[in-house]
């Protein structure tokens, strides 16, 4: 069954490549939109991606996730100017926040939805250091403004869950819902270990 990633993410592309899946990276350009409750954001908002994708590739197994920084339930976005990098880090700073991962995997004959929820701590900054850092211009296409894979890691003092879904993908829970669709990365020769 082919694969198609509902995304040109390429830290989502960069994850699945990682684990060795073989798949097609097709943006779902519809809008997002915002529910009552991160939660709810981000699993609506997975599945809109997925069903669009599908619906242009009906034979194959499509992977939709969107993610979200969350402070207190108020979501925070990605920053479009120096200024609100800037006060998104501030906001953040001596904080800990949560992000939020939904995922559907969605085919002709199943559909998996779940969301992953990770707490992360971002130790207190100094004016400068978010100043240095937005000068970089990694902040601009991340939930929160930082990327915790790339500069923006050294703010993070702890974080509780799991990595990659700071990233952009929990992979040990997809890993383990792509088997119900008959996909196991760890499976040798005739998908059964021995």
């Amino acid at each position: 069954m082919k694969i198609i990633l509902a995304s040109k993410s390429q830290r989502r592309i960069d994850l699945l490549k990682q684990f060795g899946l073989e798949f097609q990276a097709h943006a779902a350009n519809i809008p997002e939109s915002s529910a009552q409750t991160p939660e709810e954001t981000v699993a609506h908002n997975a599945y809109l991606k997925t069903k669009a994708v599908l619906a242009q590739f009906p034979g194959s197994l499509v992977i939709g996730a969107d993610t979200v920084v969350a402070l207190y339930d108020q979501i925070l976005g990605k920053p479009r100017s120096q200024q609100e990098a800037h006060a998104i880090l501030r906001l953040l700073s001596g904080r800990k926040h949560r992000v939020l991962t939904g995922v559907s995997l969605l085919s002709a004959n199943r559909e998996r939805s779940f969301y992953v929820s990770t707490d992360v701590y971002i130790r207190k900054l100094e004016d400068y250091e978010i100043r240095t850092y937005v000068e970089t211009q990694e902040p601009f296409d991340k939930a929160g403004g930082y990327a915790i894979q790339g500069i923006g890691g050294a703010f993070v003092e702890n974080i509780s869950g799991c990595f990659y879904n700071v990233v952009g993908l929990p992979m040990p829970r997809l890993l383990l819902e792509l088997r119900t669709f008959g996909i196991d990365v760890f499976a040798r020769g005739d998908g059964k270990e021995e």
